[in-house]
């Protein structure tokens, strides 16, 4: 059996930012995540997907991002359970969580820390009939290689940040053409990334299609036909070498559901006036897989929210040592 102080559910960002923020008060973690690699989403759904809203980089691909956490973390020396699935929860006679993997593992820790684990993502798919006839050839819910778009003719449907972002990415680096394709006037995306769209637009960069989407799909003389519908009932027709419908992934939160948290619309609730802890003492969580009252779905107030936990957890293991805050400028880093 794995023991450790706190067991983290998630090596995605979040998670291992955790690592860090723990590793400063001396506490030891381990890691469990069904995906084979540290990264989560970071690393197995967009790698190269350029990230914006984290400080001191103007702009820094996933992959990187989760490179420097890993190099951040390093000199605390973090355990992994990677592949496998967190399955069950119970508790020995000394109060200490005991978590199972779907394999067997099993990890002891008087805090859990649930940064993510989110379960299986399936991409959310636009309601059309033959839509899986095109999928290998034309159709991406992803982006895990940007290059495979070089000089081709890229329509993007959706109005969130994964779309506009791509949607900027390929008009400024290798597409030949992009065409942004959205159902209303309103965008999702950040109005940095919106505007900067729009300017693109102004510039032919990017042609943008308000208030429409793609109803009908056909292939015709080798390219992939979409037959655009606006509100107003008026259709194009569009050829593309390749179609992106980036409408998000579908989450499931998976074996976490079963042990007894307090589950909103398949998030976690949380006491973020205080520690981020869950209804079961000593469980917290934090990321993209918790939810409260203005909860903002963005990596770096997962960050905060780990920094805030940690303080938590320090005081349940140790309740008699008395923590004082000291900034990393005087102490610096010290790994165990």
């Amino acid at each position: 059996m794995i023991q450790t102080d706190i067991i983290i559910i998630g090596a995605g960002p979040v998670g291992l930012f955790t690592v860090f923020e723990a590793g400063l008060l001396k506490l030891k973690c381990h890691l469990i995540d069904a995906l084979p690699i540290p990264g989560g989403q970071c690393a197995e759904i967009y790698p190269k997907k350029p990230i914006y809203d984290i400080p001191g980089y103007p702009s820094i691909q996933a992959a990187d991002l989760i490179k420097k956490l890993m190099e951040q973390i390093k000199p605390f020396n973090p355990g992994f359970t990677l592949g496998e699935t967190a399955y069950s929860l119970e508790k020995d006679q000394e109060e200490q969580f005991i978590v199972t993997t779907s394999e067997g593992t099993s990890h002891r820790a008087p805090v859990i820390a649930i940064a993510g684990g989110l379960g299986v993502f399936t991409p959310r798919k636009p309601p059309i009939e033959n839509l899986n006839e095109f999928e290998k050839k034309y159709i991406h819910y992803i982006v895990k290689e940007p290059e495979i778009f070089a000089n081709k003719n890229i329509v993007i449907s959706g109005g969130g940040d994964s779309a506009l972002d791509w949607a900027l990415y390929f008009a400024e680096n290798f597409a030949s053409s992009v065409h942004l394709i959205h159902r209303s006037e309103n965008f999702r995306a950040h109005n940095d990334s919106v505007q900067k769209a729009m300017n693109f637009a102004k510039l032919g960069k990017i042609k943008i299609i308000l208030n429409s989407e793609v109803q009908e799909i056909k292939e015709k003389k080798g390219a992939l036909s979409l037959n655009v519908i606006s509100k107003n009932k008026k259709t194009q027709s569009i050829a593309c070498d390749n179609w992106l419908p980036l409408f998000g992934l579908s989450p499931k939160i998976g074996p976490i559901g079963n042990w007894g948290l307090e589950i909103e619309k398949n998030a976690i609730k949380v006491d973020n006036a205080t520690d981020y802890s869950t209804n079961i003492e000593g469980i917290y969580a934090i990321g993209d897989v918790n939810t409260y009252n203005g909860k903002l779905k963005l990596i770096l107030c997962g960050f905060h929210e780990a920094a805030i936990m940690v303080q938590s957890a320090f005081k349940k293991i140790y309740p008699n040592k008395n923590n004082v805050l000291k900034y990393t400028t005087v102490t610096g880093i010290k790994g165990f």
